[in-house]
């Protein structure tokens, strides 16, 4: 039995778009749950839903049909506004294109759900900064997004997500723009992250990463498919975070 309540989940969830009278069918009546403390992998084949699965459960989109309870709260109760907050509280995301801004130093960027959220120059700063020295960026504090590799854009991103305290990660494709040993080193930093209590979700389609979780949900054609727990988890190897 996995341990911990749960802070997500769905009961026969569906997600239909309509395009020029076509309907599709992107999720066809999903059950999960994910409990506080998890780090649940979610593999599929481009086009099995489960992109649109993360931004529903992220509280960026809201299903067709169905049910998704977040703490226990169904959705569907929340206002635009309500959801927002909880994406700017609750909710820390990570995504393959880093969505830093350029003109900004790693810091700025850090920052900025804090701003948000209206906390003072002074606190917010200081929380960046314990941030960035997480993740190892303390020396590139200063540097504009611009200037940084692919493996230091999302580390940048992952303080980012962790500023707010958030109740959930969910990191969608997070080595998909990066070499080999960089996507080792956020794999690492993710396995991390969760053995520190941190709830961690991974959107992927490869299965190697899907393996970096302790827990797989394998969705096709909008269904989930199969839900596994791993047996024999890939622990990456530590490469450690100030290269």
């Amino acid at each position: 039995m996995r341990k911990g309540n749960d802070l997500i989940r769905t009961e026969g969830l569906e997600k239909t778009y309509v395009s020029e009278d076509v309907e599709t069918k992107a999720l066809r009546g999903v059950d999960l749950e994910i409990r506080e403390g998890e780090f649940v992998s979610i593999v599929g084949p481009s086009g099995s839903g489960k992109s649109t699965l993360m931004q529903i459960l992220g509280c960026l989109d809201r299903p067709t049909g169905g049910k998704y309870f977040f703490e226990e709260k169904e959705i569907h109760t929340y206002t635009d506004e309500e959801l927002a907050k909880i994406r700017n509280e609750k909710i820390g995301f990570v995504f393959q294109a880093f969505n830093l801004l350029p003109r900004l130093s790693v810091a700025e960027n850090v920052a900025l759900p804090l701003m948000y959220r209206g906390v003072p120059m002074k606190e917010r700063n200081e929380r960046a900064m314990e941030m960035i020295e997480m993740v190892g960026l303390a020396d590139r504090a200063s540097f504009h997004t611009s200037r940084l590799s692919g493996g230091q854009k999302q580390r940048a991103a992952i303080a980012r997500a962790l500023i707010s305290k958030p109740k959930i990660i969910f990191a969608d494709e997070p080595t998909g723009n990066l070499d080999s040993k960089s996507g080792g080193v956020i794999l690492e930093f993710l396995q991390e992250l969760n053995e520190k209590g941190n709830t961690i979700v991974i959107v992927t389609h490869e299965s190697y990463v899907a393996q970096a979780g302790k827990r797989i949900l394998h969705i096709i054609d909008g269904k989930i498919d199969k839900d596994e727990i791993v047996e024999n988890r890939k622990v990456v190897a530590r490469e450690g975070f100030s290269k």
